[in-house]
This record gives structure tokens, C-alpha cells and sequence, in this order.
């Protein structure tokens, strides 16, 4: 499939159908990360993978209103940086949580992007005090993000390709 092509499929998937992921999509989902560009050649992330259902139903309550997919996900990956390694660490996390994110969706995988970074838990505590409470993550890695999974319990449609938005577009000729 064409990169374009997979990039109109991908849509955020919230409703999953209760049906197992096989270990071989999460592993080709975990390597697309891995295969992701990053500042100076330095693995500066780390993922926790969560395949318990008892820990997936506690970490709904990790966000204010958008931990919800996560009741019926069969897995989640915490993407966490480390900024002693890189200054850049939150663009190495959201390259390869991309990647992992488009990848998903090339195997047939429903996912869902749920921010972390400066976000608030249910309970006041911020997003990031309450998954290391519950994942015991050590302290010099900070909190991007979590990236829902779970087979698809909705359909949506693709993304059309519409022309670029001239306003938003600089382009300087020779």
C-alpha cells in the first residue's frame, strides 16, 4: 500500500470490539517505532506495553475525559522520554508513536492517540504522576504519551485528499 494511501485509512479508532490483537501485529508495531528517525542516533524512549485488563481499566482514569477507549483496548503503549539522552526527546516520542500509529493501521489494528504531556488525571494528579504511581516508571522518564490498541469495534471513513490550504503554504523559488 502506498504511504499516502495508508495515511487517508488511518483514522482514531475509540470503540474496539473485545477481540484479541496477535502478538506478531503488537511486535511489527513496536518495530515501526523502533525504525523511526531520532536525534542524534540516540534511543532516548521508552514504551511500557500493557496487555493486563486490570491495569487497562485503571488507566482510564489517567485523563480527564479521554481515557475512555482504554476500557475495551486490548493493549496500550506508554511512550515515555528520557530528556537527560536527548533535548529533543518529545519529537523522538512522536516520530515513533507516528509511526507505531500508522503502522496499527497497516495491519488492521484500530488505535487511538491519548495525550499525556501536561495533561490532568481524574483524580487532580497530573497524567504522568498517576501512571508511574500505577506503572512504577522510573522518574527521569517523562510522560508523552499513550497510544490505545485494540481491533476495530467502528469503521470510519477515510481521510479525502483535499487540495493544500494556501494559506498555510510558503513557497520561495530560486
Amino acid at each position: 500500500m502506498e504511504l499516502i494511501n495508508l495515511m487517508q485509512k488511518r483514522r482514531s479508532i475509540r470503540k474496539y470490539s473485545g477481540e484479541k490483537i496477535e502478538e506478531g501485529k503488537i511486535e511489527k508495531i513496536l518495530q515501526a517505532g523502533f525504525l523511526a528517525p531520532r536525534s542524534r542516533a540516540a534511543l532516548s524512549w521508552e514504551a511500557v506495553v500493557v496487555r493486563n485488563e486490570e491495569v487497562l481499566r485503571k488507566m482510564v482514569n489517567c485523563r480527564v475525559g479521554t481515557g475512555q477507549m482504554l476500557k475495551s483496548a486490548d493493549c496500550a503503549i506508554v511512550m515515555l522520554g528520557n530528556p537527560l539522552i536527548s533535548d529533543v526527546w518529545i519529537e523522538d516520542c512522536v516520530i515513533a508513536l507516528s509511526n507505531m500509529h500508522l503502522a496499527a493501521s497497516s495491519l488492521g489494528v484500530g488505535s487511538c492517540w491519548i495525550q499525556g504531556r501536561n495533561r490532568e488525571a481524574e483524580n487532580g494528579m497530573t497524567t504522568e504522576e498517576y501512571l508511574r504511581e500505577l506503572l512504577g516508571f522510573p522518574e527521569e522518564y517523562k510522560l508523552e504519551a499513550i497510544l490505545s490498541l485494540g481491533m476495530p469495534g467502528e469503521n470510519k471513513d477515510e481521510h479525502e485528499l483535499v487540495s493544500f490550504p494556501a494559506e498555510n503554504i510558503r513557497v520561495i523559488r530560486g
